[in-house]
């Protein structure tokens, strides 16, 4: 059965977060002076929509702007892992936004390239692309992309059979007629309207008629997104229970949302209202989860590679379901691989067609083990597992319990080991809630991490335990 395609159309910036420590000032001006301890790069603007599509297990096929420095060399090398591009000429260099932050508070942000997209020609395969799509999602970022000519021409004609969702930009061009939802934040709405002080309501209901589009959904952050349809004009509140707290980062919100949308609309998802409640939620958990900062990955050498995008996780889950399988997950730390690892691993599979291993990411492993631990980086045990012929996928979650992680994979099977029996675990609802069950298998005697560390650390050659 062929996947469905989700085109995700607009440019594409490489967005960088310098992160350090601030304890002094500069002794020649009142400035504080930032010690550098790593820089973590993702893709921004249309391509961190992509990301995020490719992460929900959607085939998406990215069509952007993309030069040839090296600041879309790394992006390419970001987004072929998970999307399919397919590139325009840019006319000059790749835009790249560079944020210092200090214990998450940016102080600072510096923004570098003017590359533009051609306004035209160089697009025969972005227009089969949108011609051949399922859905589109218009990520502008007044790059030029969305301005493109021939590109407009094949979105205008295709937004009467196919979901077109506009994420717009006030220096980008006006949505094609016709386009399922259009998704301002309040500020831009406003300038659109020509009206700065415009209630959320009246701009959406007067940009609603001027673009001549079926719904435009106003996002609020922490308030929701109010939308504007023929049937209804309606506020959509965030839903209890799930409102960022602390200091909060909301780089990408705008395209969570977006994406959740469009991705909603090509599923079926209901009425506008329906799916842009469903894009509420998403964005807000998205916020909650670290935004975008949560998804870069650091600058290392090629050994040090991030861990593997989870997209991997949930395409293969994608995959398997669409051929009647049973997908079965299981979940730990896996610090220190060890032959009961091995055995839980070998007994998860062979209860299904796919296992996905959830690992525990380094900051998750501190909270639960405490110092010292991992004694592995979250790249290296992430390598090993990929290197066992058991295991088909896996997906690293920063959470102390994957709850998050499963609501998404919606395993068939999870599994842990049986000295898990008696306890209620907190995973379980959410594996059940979705028709999967929890199964618990027999543990390898005398074989723990906990075990090996102790024994490798007092220098025995006997490094076999049974400390859980």
């Amino acid at each position: 059965m062929t996947r469905r395609r989700l085109v995700v159309l607009g440019d594409t910036l490489l967005d960088t977060d310098v992160e350090g420590t601030a304890e002094r000032l500069c002794p020649d001006a009142p400035v504080p002076v930032v010690d550098v301890q790593r820089c973590r790069y993702r893709p921004g603007g249309a391509g961190l929509a992509a990301a995020l599509a490719a992460r929900s297990g959607a085939d998406v096929v990215l069509v952007t702007a993309l030069g040839d420095d090296e600041h879309a060399q790394r992006l390419a090398g970001l987004l072929g892992r998970s999307v399919s591009l397919v590139d325009l000429p840019l006319q000059g260099g790749t835009v790249c936004k560079t944020r210092v932050r200090v214990a998450g508070q940016s102080l600072l942000r510096l923004d570098s390239g003017e590359g533009r997209a051609v306004p035209a020609g160089h697009a025969q395969r972005a227009v089969e692309a949108v011609h051949e799509s399922a859905a589109v999602l218009v990520a502008d970022y007044g790059r030029g992309v969305a301005a493109h000519r021939e590109l407009r021409t094949a979105l205008a004609e295709i937004a009467d059979r196919v979901p077109v969702v506009w994420d717009p930009h006030p220096r980008g061009a006006a949505p094609v007629p016709g386009s399922a939802l259009v998704t301002p934040n309040e500020k831009e709405a406003a300038l659109f309207a020509a009206h700065p002080a415009a209630d959320p309501g009246v701009a959406a209901d007067h940009l609603r008629e001027r673009w001549t589009v079926q719904g435009v959904a106003v996002t609020r952050g922490s308030r929701g997104a109010w939308l504007s349809t023929a049937a209804e004009s309606i506020g959509v509140p965030v839903p209890a229970g799930i409102a960022p707290s602390g200091r909060i980062d909301s780089c990408g919100a705008g395209d969570a949302f977006a994406t959740a949308a469009v991705t909603a609309l090509m599923d079926g998802g209901g009425g506008l209202r329906d799916v842009v409640a469903a894009a509420v939620r998403t964005a807000t958990e998205f916020v909650a989860a670290g935004a975008a900062g949560a998804l870069a990955e650091p600058a290392a050498p090629p050994r040090a590679a991030p861990p593997v995008a989870a997209a991997t996780g949930y395409a293969a889950v994608d995959r398997v379901r669409r051929a009647g399988g049973t997908v079965v997950a299981t979940g730990g730390c896996f610090d220190l691989l060890h032959p009961g690892h091995v055995s839980l691993l070998r007994r998860a599979r062979a209860l299904g067609d796919a296992l996905v291993v959830c690992v525990n990411s380094d900051e998750s492993v501190r909270r639960l083990k405490g110092p010292g631990r991992p004694v592995m980086t979250a790249a290296d045990r992430v390598g090993m597992l990929e290197a066992l012929e058991m295991v088909d996928a896996v997906v690293v979650f920063s959470e102390s319990s994957p709850v998050a992680v499963l609501e998404r994979l919606r395993p068939d099977i999870w599994v842990k080991g049986e000295d898990y029996a008696g306890r209620e675990l907190p995973e379980a609802e959410v594996v059940r809630r979705h028709g999967g069950r929890v199964v618990l298998v027999p543990l390898v005697e005398r074989h723990s991490t906990t075990g090996l560390i102790t024994a490798l650390r007092a220098g025995r050659s006997d490094a076999r335990s049974g400390v859980a």
